[in-house]
Formats: C-alpha cells, sequence, structure tokens
C-alpha cells in the first residue's frame, strides 16, 4: 500500500522531548543522527497534531522519508 499523505518536515529551534518508548529503541541508532532529529517536527495527520520526527519514524505508518518529506499511510493507530 502506497503513501496517503506528505507531510512535510520542519525545523525546530530547540530539541523536542522524545515519549519513552520511541527512546528505547533509539539506542541502536547513529548519536550525530538523533540530536538532529530531534531538532525536527511533523504534523501527524492521525494524531492531529504536531509530533517529534523521531517518533513519526517508529510509526507504523511511516512508509519513507525523502527531501524533507514524510510519506505516511494514514491508517488508523491501534493504542
Amino acid at each position: 500500500m502506497g503513501a496517503k499523505y506528505e507531510l512535510e518536515v520542519r525545523e525546530v529551534g530547540r530539541p523536542v522531548k522524545v515519549p519513552d518508548e520511541v527512546k528505547e529503541r533509539l539506542k541502536g541508532l547513529s548519536p550525530k543522527f538523533v540530536s538532529k532529529m530531534r531538532r525536527e517536527v511533523v504534523d501527524c495527520p492521525v494524531l492531529g497534531r504536531e509530533v517529534p520526527f523521531l517518533q513519526c519514524y517508529f510509526c507504523p505508518n511511516f512508509v519513507r522519508r525523502v527531501k524533507g518529506v514524510v510519506h505516511c499511510r494514514g491508517l488508523p493507530l491501534q493504542q
């Protein structure tokens, strides 16, 4: 299934707080990658609010990121 939404990644001034369940998954990634990505946010159409890119990156709806645009499936998330 392809992407339903294309979301622009925006950079913010200071690092954004990342949920604890996402922090556990960050341990295998490069610290330089993580520090850069903590300053980026997207407007999530599924949750209806602004979320850190790292949370979006580990979402089951995440398809890919190309040139500052995130492709999202847009399916409902199970709690």
